[in-house]
């Protein structure tokens, strides 16, 4: 697990600039990248359940982003889905932890690391 990743997560969830709930996403500039972060978010829950870790870490971590943003109701619902798709994408893919699982986390680890350090240092307050 990437200590680095959670940790540079946090950071990003105590940065980000307080948006209205009432916001449209359009408003948002970081709104894609952070779609991508719960659909990464998401890829990384069900992998690292599937090749042994037990919990729900980054399903907390999608929680927390989404307390931490307060979206509206239809922001949410797409938040909700990117995390839901990242899933399912792999749960179709995977019953069982292969080589090319674990490959598939490491990549997504780093790009989780990735998208948190650009919404921080482009987005943070």
């Amino acid at each position: 697990m990437s200590c680095r990743f959670r940790t540079l997560l946090f950071a990003v969830l105590f940065t980000l600039p307080a948006v209205p709930s009432t916001a449209q996403s359009a408003n948002v500039p970081y709104e894609r990248q952070l779609l991508r972060l719960a659909e990464v978010l998401g890829s990384i829950h069900y992998l690292r359940n599937v090749c042994g870790e037990k919990g729900n870490q980054w399903r907390d971590q999608m929680e927390e982003l989404l307390a931490t943003e307060n979206p509206s109701p239809e922001r949410r619902a797409r938040l909700v889905a990117s995390f839901n798709h990242g899933y399912r994408s792999f749960q179709s893919s995977y019953a069982h932890c292969t080589a090319s699982a674990v490959e598939a986390i490491r990549r997504y680890m780093k790009e989780g690391e990735s998208l948190t350090n650009e919404i921080a240092s482009r987005y943070g307050n």
